[in-house]
């Protein structure tokens, strides 16, 4: 069985609406992991960084 993969979602609050969006790396493609505390480890710091009001959360892609 393939390992789960694990990206990071931003939501941000625009016009009183949540809006959705996932993190890239310098390349414009989706950063991801396969290690969810690696990657717990990195919102938590960008959760404790943010200024802006948004948050960040980790989702897991289900590899089959």
């Amino acid at each position: 069985m393939a390992k789960d993969t694990y990206m990071i979602k931003k939501i941000l609050l625009i016009g009183g609406k949540r809006t959705h969006v996932l993190l890239t790396n310098g390349n414009s493609e989706i950063f991801e992991s396969s290690s969810k505390n690696k990657m717990e480890e990195f919102v938590e710091v960008l959760n404790e960084n943010t200024d802006s009001g948004c948050f960040y959360e980790v989702i897991t892609i289900k590899n089959h």
